[in-house]
């Protein structure tokens, strides 16, 4: 059985039930305890349900298509396969730049066990990923947070405060979320301030990372950010149609498929 089905199976477990413990799962999909436990961590980042002692139980969350936690939920195996690999890109040590978004929150998990980095961010929830460890032996990274703004729905602060800010900033590389990736719009945003404070962002970096699961492909939001070619790398999952795999690729400097993970 695949991860992907087992966890479907799983979630609807849950729901039947209200909330359930880990044993009487496991026995349910005949899968072992430890099993049922990183499947339950992967829907519970995902905003599916939340953990419990011993268990699960169906998520307390705002279920509105404009809150992060729905949007994690779209495609949420597909987003964890490009924060994969664009964790991949950063070293100890870097100053790395993350706008806001569903897909560059996946990626600030990942890169919670990095040593010393600097998170430069417009976005809140990054922000929290990274807030100071509790415990004395998990990596030490500083958080510049680009303060002032308007407040979007993905509680990225946004306009000039920010874009001032990252004026004088520099960062090793920096990621970007976006609403739609077209040939001819680029890389697009439903938010003008955003866009705005996307482009700055994109300048203060050394590199320039586009994380966009394949639902974004064709997909144009209000305003664009900036032009395909003003990118160094696109990161999808493997989703994306192969013939728009193969037009995509003569458009942008590079661009990476991510595979995902059934273990």
């Amino acid at each position: 059985m695949l991860a992907a089905e087992r966890r479907s199976r799983l979630l609807t477990e849950v729901r039947r039930l209200g909330a359930a413990a880990v044993p009487d799962l496991a026995a349910t999909l005949g899968v072992s305890e430890m099993t049922i436990r990183r499947d339950l961590d992967v829907l519970a980042s995902d905003g599916y349900v939340d953990k419990v002692r011993g268990g699960a139980r169906v998520a307390r969350v705002d279920d509105s298509p404009r809150t992060l936690a729905a949007q994690s939920r779209r495609n949420g195996d597909g987003k964890r396969a490009i924060a994969r690999r664009a964790a991949t890109l950063v070293e100890p040590g870097m100053s790395v730049g993350l706008g806001g978004g569903s897909s560059t929150w996946a990626l600030a998990r990942e890169l919670r066990g990095v040593d010393d980095l600097t998170i430069v961010t417009n976005s809140l929830p990054v922000a929290d990923v990274f807030a100071r460890p509790d415990r004395a032996d998990e990596p030490y990274t500083q958080t510049v947070v680009l303060t002032g703004g308007v407040r979007t729905p993905a509680d990225a602060l946004v306009g000039p405060v920010a874009v001032a800010s990252l004026e004088h900033l520099h960062c090793d590389v920096v990621f970007l979320g976006v609403r739609g990736i077209d040939l001819t719009a680029g890389l697009t945003t439903s938010n003008l301030l955003e866009a705005e404070t996307n482009r700055a962002l994109v300048a203060a970096g050394a590199r320039a990372v586009v994380l966009a699961d394949h639902t974004k492909w064709g997909a144009v939001g209000l305003t664009t950010i900036v032009d395909l070619n003003e990118v160094d790398l696109v990161v999808m999952d493997e989703g994306l149609d192969p013939d728009a795999e193969e037009t995509l690729r003569a458009h942008v400097a590079e661009l990476w498929i991510a595979a995902g993970d059934d273990d």
